[in-house]
């Protein structure tokens, strides 16, 4: 059984969500919560596939509210900010590194919230 996708996840893998779409629709028995998640991952599917071509292979979105976090974890992964690293690293404006990450990336919204998706 594949998790619940929910709008409060940070980061939702474009995997998960094809997975329980899938699950879903092998149930003849789907609550009305149920039924009315697979209306919202329909969506949230559908933009995806629109904006990201690694979709099926593996796409990340990424909630706003976590996206500040997300741009320092990503530097530290790439391996462009050392994580143990002092000045200059920890004087760095992460909320404009943020901003300009994101510019490589476009909104779409997984019920009244926005996730960013490349």
């Amino acid at each position: 059984m594949t998790n619940e996708i929910t709008k409060f996840d940070d980061i939702i893998d474009s995997r998960d969500v094809i997975a329980r779409l899938d699950e879903l629709a092998d149930r003849d028995d789907l609550s009305e919560d149920e039924q009315n998640e697979i209306v919202l991952l329909e969506s949230l599917k559908r933009q995806g596939e629109d904006y990201a071509p690694d979709w099926e292979r593996g796409a990340q979105l990424v909630r706003d509210s976590y996206f500040k976090n997300y741009a320092q974890v990503f530097g530290e992964v790439c391996g462009i900010i050392d994580e143990n690293a002092k000045w200059p690293h920890t004087c760095i404006d992460w909320d404009k590194a943020a901003y300009e990450l994101r510019m490589d990336y476009t909104a779409i919204e997984f019920g009244d919230v926005t996730y960013w998706i490349r």
